[in-house]
């Protein structure tokens, strides 16, 4: 008789589970019960889908329903939530979302790739039409109907990622748009010229910032958004208000079924995605991750994260030994012409982890000088003071920042010193890098701090 594996979750982490344990295992019996009405979406996206950088929504699916049927033997059920796991009888409870009706599905193996969803502030109104969030393809559909429906005012609160990359794409889809933040600064995570740079390049393309600031409420007229009013008074003209605040793990399931939690209330996994509970795993961005640096858990969800446990808890299923070795916390984003990568600590993260860290900064041409085109990169290096290895990176400038914080990813997974960074063979010519990269031009400078 054949063995049966239910996902709950089709998106990044549920289907890299599925299509790894159903190579490994090829009279496996998988079902698939995601509750959007969309599986096999590529969320990151979605900023672009909304701006029309992307065309279509169905851009954003990697598979079809029908492919992943015919071509990798997954039954996909969309809009099919599961409302109640029982781990004791090995019994999941479904609910299709439409109908209401309800079923009940059994499992020799159940993976929980639940996903995040978006916080939701508290403020009034919040339910009122033209108040949006970005989480899932209908998300994005919604917002980019109204965008095509004639909007010409849009407010995001939140200077996170998803709100400057969707603040890019409704500027540049002829929108006015003003970015409300809480902190201080845009992307605290960055060193704080960084997040200036920043600030000044959505200002140039004609994005107001206001940094600092706290919506108290959401206007709005016949039940149609109209505004926002900030906790200082002012009011902010609106016919779309992006929710951009972040997001907290769904994890009501693994919770009802008496799993151990981690931080943030996102679950406890091992190395291999194993949950506290025989023959249940979990993935993506409803779990704890490992820190590869401190060694300590922590929460840093992302889409290449979720895709790397999903295949590492399909492998474990399978029988294939799999080892996910945690995260660095590596991001890049493009705001206009500006891109902005990060892996690892950055130097207030260091300390609060104990370690006797410093850091430099410098700014140096990605090209010759001599070369058109060059772009300053502005690259930060976090290291030990003894022994100088590498904790963390910065790298803010053109398209080839990212491709410079790959490299620190994998000086860091390496656990390099400056002196081993410093003498690297890096490729050169005057179209892609002068003759000493940034890379190199940062490592020389931290050298001198080493002990």
């Amino acid at each position: 008789m054949s063995r049966k594996l239910i996902v709950v979750g089709g998106i990044a982490a549920g289907l890299s589970a599925a299509s790894k344990a159903k190579r490994l295992i090829h009279d496996l019996e998988v079902t698939v019960y995601e509750k959007s009405g969309f599986a096999s979406t590529g969320a990151c996206g979605l900023p672009y889908l909304a701006g029309g950088t992307v065309p279509r929504a169905r851009d954003l699916l990697s598979l079809t329903i029908e492919d992943l049927g015919d071509k990798r033997g997954i039954s996909v059920l969309t809009e099919h939530e599961v409302t109640e796991v029982n781990p004791k009888e090995k019994i999941v409870r479904v609910r299709e979302t439409q109908s209401g009706k309800e079923l009940t599905d059994t499992y020799d193996y159940l993976v929980l790739a639940t996903g995040a969803s978006p916080i939701r502030p508290a403020l009034r109104n919040l339910g009122a039409d033209g108040v949006f969030f970005l989480r899932t393809l209908e998300d994005g559909i919604s917002l980019r109907k109204a965008v095509e429906k004639g909007a010409k005012r849009a407010v995001i609160l939140g200077g996170g990622m998803i709100g400057l990359e969707t603040a890019e794409q409704l500027s540049e889809a002829g929108l006015e748009v003003i970015l409300v933040e809480s902190m201080p600064r845009l992307m605290p995570m960055l060193e704080a010229d960084y997040s200036e740079i920043i600030r000044q390049e959505l200002t140039q393309h004609g994005v107001a910032v206001l940094p600092g600031e706290r919506a108290e409420e959401i206007l709005e007229k016949n039940g149609k958004v109209s505004g926002l009013r900030l906790c200082n008074g002012k009011e902010l003209q609106a016919d779309i208000i992006l929710i951009s605040t972040g997001v907290t793990p769904n994890t009501s399931l693994a919770r009802q079924c008496g799993l151990a939690l981690g931080v943030r209330d996102s679950i406890a996994v091992d190395s291999s995605m194993r949950t506290s509970i025989p023959s249940i795993w979990a993935c993506g961005d409803c779990v704890q991750s490992y820190h590869m640096i401190t060694g300590q858990p922590c929460w840093m969800p992302s889409g290449t994260t979720a895709n790397k446990q999903g295949r590492t808890a399909g492998s474990d299923i399978g029988g294939e030994s799999a080892v996910f070795r945690g995260v660095l916390g590596t991001q890049v984003t493009k705001i206009f012409g500006l891109y902005a990568a990060m892996t690892g600590l950055n130097l207030e993260k260091a300390l609060e982890a104990g370690f006797d860290a410093t850091s430099v900064s410098i700014v140096k041409g990605d090209k010759a000088s001599y070369y058109p085109g060059s772009i300053d990169s502005h690259v930060t290096f976090v290291f030990e003071r003894k022994g100088g290895r590498l904790l963390g990176a910065q790298v803010l400038g053109g398209i080839s920042a990212a491709g410079r914080c790959n490299t620190l990813v994998a000086a860091i997974s390496a656990e390099m010193t400056i002196a081993e960074i410093n003498s690297l063979d890096f490729a050169y010519s005057p179209s892609v890098a002068p003759v000493y990269d940034p890379i190199l031009i940062a490592a020389a400078q931290a050298g001198r701090q080493v002990l």
